[in-house]
């Protein structure tokens, strides 16, 4: 593998830098870079500016959107992205759902659909997992029984994250309840979230936010021409969908950011004998983590680079396996600098805690997520076992 950039490239690269850090408004990156909690109205001004010049969904077809970019190109720009804290486009909108209907839906589903998912006109969020189905999704129990032009949908979603601005709901449904295999009865279903019969709960997360929630499904009718693809063939889609998002969740951008947040943090941090990056223990756990992220960076180029067709690729479960743990490294790093600063909670000014390590503890325990969500990372471990090393 050749890890140099072409000359084409590398002028791609430097076209995407210059976008993301002249086009997108500075307060925005900001807040993303230093871990303040985004508006809804920051994501949809993101989202907006991107798709207006092309760079919301670059790997969905053309006709809706996307360039005729080569893998490493839409590395780069994914990368350039994140190191310029620029929040990516809502990953339900342009990384699953949007794929999905793109490559099932029928014609007229992706013209009423693709468009207002690319410009964030139609906020979605997904509805997979239930109180007895997360890791074991095919054991969901939400049903979606055909009655004349619509479906009956009855059941509850938990664990939906930003539910509580979504506009719609993609949601795996139980049509086939008889099914010999419990995976070969599931739909893939697209629900508006104003239908009666829906209710959306929020659940407190344990750093104090509210980013998830429960959804509850009574009675709700739902038109059958929402059906994406197939009847019953929704599990397919799922797998589908779920290699997007394990992919997404590397995040090596973002790590990065960390790192060099971390780097800065510690050495303005006074220790007996100089600062905190100066100590030789701290300096070789900051070593390792960095070795470690250019470790997860070369595999993550090497599959893009022996990547010809884009189809999701049973590797990306290292991806996601490795770059949630890596994630979560980069979180507790910035939380162990800040020492006993990271105590107060939402203190505000009025302390010497600095706002940084106020946010360090919050930003650690909601990062335990990251090795749950698209598939925990024990399911990934089993799918490298089986799929890659044939144990």
């Amino acid at each position: 593998m050749n890890l140099a950039l072409t000359e084409k490239e590398a002028a791609f690269r430097n076209e995407m830098r210059t976008f993301f850090t002249t086009e997108i408004p500075a307060e925005i990156r900001e807040k993303s870079k230093v871990g303040i909690e985004l508006s809804r109205e920051d994501m949809v001004t993101t989202m907006r500016i991107l798709n207006a010049n092309g760079l919301a969904v670059p790997h969905w077809p053309t006709e809706f959107g996307g360039r005729d970019w080569t893998p490493v190109q839409r590395h780069i720009w994914l990368d350039e992205m994140q190191l310029a804290s620029v929040p990516e486009p809502l990953a339900f909108n342009a990384s699953m759902v949007g794929p999905v209907i793109a490559t099932f839906g029928s014609q007229e589903m992706k013209e009423k659909f693709l468009p207002k998912t690319a410009n964030l006109d139609i906020w979605w969020c997904q509805g997979f997992s239930e109180p007895e189905a997360g890791s074991d999704l095919a054991s969901l129990r939400t049903t979606a029984l055909r009655d004349g032009d619509d479906y009956i949908v009855n059941g509850q979603k938990t664990w939906t994250t930003l539910g509580q601005y979504a506009d719609w709901i993609f949601a795996l449904v139980r049509t086939n309840p008889d099914a010999p295999k419990k995976q070969a009865g599931i739909s893939f279903l697209l629900i508006d979230l104003n239908t009666p019969g829906i209710t959306v709960r929020p659940i407190k997360l344990i750093d104090g936010s509210v980013e998830v929630n429960e959804v509850f499904f009574e009675n709700v009718r739902v038109p059958a021409e929402n059906l994406v693809g197939e009847e019953n063939q929704g599990w397919s889609y799922a797998k589908f969908l779920l290699g997007n998002e394990r992919t997404g969740v590397t995040r090596v951008g973002h790590t990065k950011v960390r790192l060099e947040q971390a780097k800065k943090h510690a050495a303005a941090t006074a220790v007996a004998d100089g600062t905190l990056l100066e100590d030789p223990i701290f300096a070789a756990r900051f070593a390792e983590l960095e070795n470690e992220v250019l470790a997860l960076e070369l595999t993550q180029l090497r599959m893009v680079s022996g990547s010809s067709d884009g189809k999701p690729n049973p590797a990306s479960s290292i991806l996601k396996l490795r770059g949630s743990e890596l994630q979560q490294s980069a979180t507790e790093m910035l939380m162990d600098i800040a020492g006993p600063d990271s105590l107060p909670y939402e203190a505000g000014e009025d302390i010497d805690s600095p706002g940084w390590a106020q946010r360090s503890v919050p930003t650690y325990l909601n990062y335990r997520k990251v090795s749950i969500y698209g598939g925990s990372n024990e399911v990934q471990r089993q799918i490298i076992a089986s799929t890659i090393l044939g144990l």
